[in-house]
């Protein structure tokens, strides 16, 4: 990132990554500082935890999902890497 504020473009490049809390302790300090100040990139973050929170109370309830709406799910949150076969 170019200086200590991210902007809008460079924090969100970096959300899933602040998320799981892979992110070295400055740049989550200046993701957090740019958070306290852009409403729009808290309501990103926000809504993307709250996902991620309903995916996993989801899961653990073993809810059955036809195999073509997960693939298009875990594709559209670029989750590609998680995807498994069922089973």
């Amino acid at each position: 990132m170019s200086d200590q504020r991210p902007s809008c473009r460079e924090m969100l490049s970096s959300l899933s990554e602040y998320l799981d809390g892979e992110l070295e302790a400055e740049l989550c300090a200046a993701i957090e500082n740019h958070l306290a100040e852009c409403e729009n990139c808290r309501i990103v973050v926000d809504t993307l935890r709250k996902t991620i929170t309903l995916y996993h109370q989801h899961a653990e309830q073993d809810l059955s999902m036809p195999e073509e709406v997960r693939l298009r799910l875990f594709i559209r949150l670029h989750l590609e890497d998680f995807l498994k076969s069922p089973g």
